[in-house]
């Protein structure tokens, strides 16, 4: 086992040394002077003093030096972990007292590098959870920005972290200004603001709520199902609120139509099922004497008869229409062609009233590209209804041009008749709608327009007008892209 030979040691085996050379030194005078030579005094305790200086200077000198390259060597091994940042052991030759300094130096050098990569692994563990978080963060707001309903998240302190576009245009703000303040410095709807915060405060009693909420917008009263759900932690905390505000103004419109078409439906069935009814016991009853009667009862059964029918029939065709499910054979027919039939069908009912048909139909070959069935009955209602609603003596008027610079066919139904009050123009293609000035010209199902609007515009891509003037007459235009 190598001995553990410090500094002190070595000097003091030094001085030991130098002690038995003056020894060896101060014996031999004395066995010198005792034999009979003459040895001066003073000259050899000089002698024996400057010998040991001298060796004494070069075992101190050698000490220094050994000692020098020891911290030398550690010096320059501790400046190199400086500079390259990296810890590593203090290495040192012997057992002095520089190497017994340095190894509790390399142990604590040890744990501390033990420690900063333990730390280092920890800290990579930290980024690659913070990345994850970071990129399920992007995705979740990626998710919600994509969302065409309005979301808005807060946290416990009713504090705004997330919106997306919807919302801020919705309720008026930016995101990016709004960040962390408070909901009610951000949105001036206080019920809105009063939800979210009865939200939170219900904590878990409120996991999930679904309010029916009014917002003006620029004027316009909408209408939004609030859906308000709390963001519960692990720990069963609530840590926030997110609501959706999906709009259902049309839904809610869609749902008035089907209720308001179900009961003019059921009020349009009626009113001619009554009248059949009635007359049909009237004449079981024998009220109609004569034939003349009889026939008068007759011909007012087949009249409603015929009006339930087209009621019944423009009802499925607006329907078959509405649903997508209208079997539609488009092919190139010429407008001007489905104009002249349409006209010599109504020729005849245009003569009883004394009614002037005038046409101005423009060159058969112009084409456009619809299904021949359905642009004849849109003309045929067209037609149908100007003659309907002008008094005996006046004009119908039908035309057919093209404009070939909009790409274009145009056919307009012009009448003489009473004209349509500027208060009903924007209701006139409605449902059931009939203007009541005219209802004592004669009796109509409301959905005839209506089927011409669908088939002029959601079946065939074209555009459905009409200009009025009370007391001058009406006309009714479409047109459609012209086939080249």
């Amino acid at each position: 086992m190598e001995a553990n030979v410090t500094t002190a040691k070595r000097l003091g085996l030094a001085t030991v040394a130098l002690i038995s050379l003056g020894g060896s030194a101060a014996y031999y005078a004395t066995m010198m002077a005792m034999q009979g030579y003459s040895v001066p005094r003073s000259g050899l305790s000089y002698l024996v003093l400057g010998l040991i200086a001298a060796l004494t200077a070069l075992v101190l000198l050698a000490f220094w030096r050994s000692v020098q390259r020891s911290v030398r060597a550690v010096s320059s091994q501790l400046e190199n972990m400086t500079r390259t940042r990296q810890i590593g052991l203090v290495m040192a030759d012997g057992a002095d007292e520089i190497a017994q300094i340095t190894r509790p130096l390399n142990e604590f050098l040890t744990a501390t590098r033990t420690q900063i990569e333990q730390l280092r692994g920890e800290n990579r563990e930290l980024q690659i959870q913070s990345r994850i978080a970071a990129a399920e963060k992007h995705h979740t707001e990626a998710i919600i920005f994509s969302i065409s309903d309005a979301v808005l998240v807060t946290n416990r302190f009713d504090e705004l972290i997330l919106a997306n576009e919807a919302a801020e245009k919705l309720l008026g703000f930016r995101l990016a200004s709004s960040l962390r303040k408070n909901i009610d410095r951000i949105i001036s709807d206080g019920t809105l603001v009063r939800l979210v915060r009865e939200t939170r405060s219900h904590g878990r009693n409120f996991t999930r709520r679904v309010v029916e909420h009014s917002i003006d917008q620029k004027g316009t009263p909408k209408t939004f199902s609030v859906t308000l759900s709390c963001v519960v932690t692990d720990n069963e905390e609530v840590s926030g609120v997110v609501a959706v505000l999906h709009d259902i103004t049309r839904e809610k419109e869609i749902a008035k139509m089907k209720t308001d078409f179900v009961s003019n439906v059921s009020h349009e069935l009626k009113t001619p099922l009554a009248s059949i009814k009635a007359y049909i016991e009237m004449l079981i009853d024998g009220e109609a004497e004569d034939k003349k009667t009889q026939r008068e009862f007759y011909d007012i059964i087949a009249s409603e008869t015929d009006r339930l029918h087209r009621l019944i029939e423009n009802i499925l065709n607006i329907s078959r229409i509405e649903s997508g499910v209208v079997k539609v054979v488009r092919e190139p027919i010429s407008l001007t062609g489905v104009v002249k039939q349409v006209l010599d069908v109504a020729r005849p009912q245009a003569k009883q009233k004394n009614l002037q048909l005038v046409d101005r139909l423009a060159p058969v070959y112009y084409q456009v590209e619809a299904d021949h069935d359905m642009i004849y009955q849109a003309v045929m209602n067209l037609v149908s209804n100007a003659i309907k609603y002008t008094p005996e003596g006046g004009s119908v008027t039908v035309s057919v041009t093209v404009d070939e610079r909009r790409g274009v066919v145009v056919c307009d139904v012009s009448d003489t008749g009473a004209g349509i009050p500027a208060d009903d123009l924007p209701h006139i293609f409605d449902k059931f709608y009939r203007v009541r000035a005219n209802n004592k010209l004669a009796k109509g199902t409301g959905l005839g327009l209506t089927l011409v609007k669908h088939i002029v515009e959601t079946v065939h891509d074209g555009k459905m007008s009409v200009t009025s003037e009370t007391g001058k007459g009406s006309t009714f235009s479409f047109e459609m892209p012209l086939l080249v």
